[in-house]
């Protein structure tokens, strides 16, 4: 290997996360043969303990931000922020997924390995500075991420999910690697900085540019469930394992949605003027058929998917904005949605019994009077999704729709208000089925939660707390590294 593209200690050291999640995802698929019948939950315990190793690991890189192994990888607050992110959401999915496993008699290392892969891949993702790396973090995470979603192959709701996913994800891939294809042909590169430097020489076609940012749009569009790319979203969420669809209705997107600002305000920063209209419709059209169709959802998955689609249309609001402003708000938002939904998803995981046949509406009648503990963490969730003051969804709108109205974006940010609106009702309707509704078979029937399922809900209560009363701490540091990417 030339002395050049040899690796040095620092650059050892900025890709340390990726290093720990990829030896403890092989360890645990090694032990599993060993100890998948004498220590079931020894895997997830492994899990957690390099997630936390990697958050170390994380922090300790930031140490020496830089480039990495001849300018693939990059690390700085921007990608910092989202690798400690996906890594949280990691340890927040294992501890929900204690008791669904045990229920269902399906705890193996093959399941917390594979979520390390793909939280491996999203970490990669999140601190590439070029789009081969980004193509490879990406394929990294979604295939771990498909295997996931069939993980209980004895059940046909998880094979269709899986197939479905696998299906358009493959097809949604392909557009995105065309779009890398045409723009390497067009700048001879596919490094983020030298693309954009490209870009601003005049001999450049910016209309070829165009047409390689809109394949890799597409390509995206569909991985964050952005309208009109959304319509697997339902269907997989519905049928994996409720564990799986909370980690991928917040990690592979916070992922997505990274390498989403990264490009499009770094590469393709020449030609934001001319892709602004797209994302302004596709921002309202999430956010429209998100809260409209969750309207009329009776069962619990499928509505928080709808609700995921609306949600991704806020965060596309503020990429919409194209300013440093509203990439922080969005790094922000994305921070305190991945808090609400998975505490949300741990809710399912807790009612939903075996085989997942507590699902509907009505099964969360009279959870506040038979589970009041849980049904308080729910009302958190439920209030944060809505926007209510003093939780983190609050300052999350409310940032993005500023950074909406800065840049000039009113009619977008007035509609966006008004989806909110739309969205109150059935987060509310979820209340009154849980305080107002007499207590179920389902509810009768409920036991205590948890140790770990506990775990699952209260830090994700804490945190959605924390970032409605002390939000400067995270929006601060979010606004330092926005000023890397734009």
């Amino acid at each position: 290997m030339p002395a050049n593209f040899a690796p040095s200690a620092d650059d050892m050291l900025r890709f340390g996360p990726e290093t720990i999640l990829t030896i403890a995802g092989t360890l645990l698929m090694v032990l599993d043969p060993l100890f998948a019948k004498k220590l079931p939950r020894m895997f997830g315990h492994l899990s957690i303990a390099a997630l936390v190793a990697a958050i170390f690991a994380a922090v300790a890189a930031s140490s020496v931000p830089g480039l990495a192994f001849s300018n693939l990888l990059i690390v700085d607050g921007f990608g910092t922020y989202f690798r400690i992110l996906v890594l949280c959401i990691g340890i927040l999915a294992v501890l929900s997924s204690y008791m669904y496993l045990e229920r269902e008699q399906a705890e193996t290392g093959e399941y917390h390995a594979l979520i390390l892969f793909s939280i491996m891949g999203q970490c990669v993702m999140v601190t590439a500075n070029d789009l081969i790396m980004i193509f490879i973090g990406l394929e990294i995470s979604s295939i771990a991420t498909y295997i996931l979603a069939g993980y209980l192959r004895n059940d046909k709701r998880n094979n269709e999910a899986a197939l479905k996913y696998f299906l358009l994800g493959s097809f949604a891939t392909g557009f995105f690697l065309y779009g890398i294809a045409i723009i390497y042909g067009l700048t001879g590169t596919t490094q983020l900085g030298a693309i954009r430097s490209s870009l601003n020489t005049p001999e450049t076609s910016l209309m070829v540019a165009g047409v390689a940012a809109a394949l890799m749009f597409v390509g995206l569009c569909f991985k964050v469930s952005g309208a009109p790319f959304q319509v697997w979203a339902p269907d997989v969420y519905q049928g994996a394992p409720a564990p799986v669809s909370a980690f991928m209705a917040t990690g592979p997107k916070a992922a997505a949605f990274a390498i989403f600002l990264r490009i499009f305000l770094t590469a393709f920063d020449r030609i934001a003027v001319s892709w602004a209209p797209v994302v302004w419709a596709c921002a309202l059209a999430s956010m429209t058929i998100g809260n409209f169709a969750a309207l009329t959802q009776n069962n619990l998955k499928r509505m928080l998917a709808y609700s995921s689609i609306a949600h991704a249309g806020y965060i596309l609001v503020a990429l919409a904005s194209n300013s440093e402003i509203g990439t922080a708000a969005a790094m922000f938002y994305l921070g305190a949605y991945a808090l609400m939904n998975l505490g949300a998803f741990a809710v399912i995981v807790y009612i939903s019994g075996k085989g997942e046949t507590n699902l509907r509406l009505e099964d969360l009648a009279g959870l506040g009077r038979k589970q009041p503990f849980t049904a308080a963490m729910m009302t958190v969730f439920l209030l944060s999704l809505i926007g209510v003051p003093l939780t983190g969804g609050f300052f999350g709108k409310f940032y993005i729709f500023r950074a909406a109205l800065d840049a000039h974006l009113t009619w977008l940010a007035v509609l966006g208000l008004l989806n909110s609106a739309v969205a109150a009702y059935y987060y509310l309707r979820l209340l009154v089925v849980m305080y107002m509704h007499e207590p179920g078979e389902v509810t009768n029937a409920l036991e205590a939660p948890g140790p770990a399922l506990q775990a699952a809900l209260i830090l994700p209560a804490v945190g959605t707390f924390f970032l409605g009363i002390l939000p400067g701490t995270v929006l601060s540091f979010a606004q330092a590294a926005s000023s890397f990417v734009k």
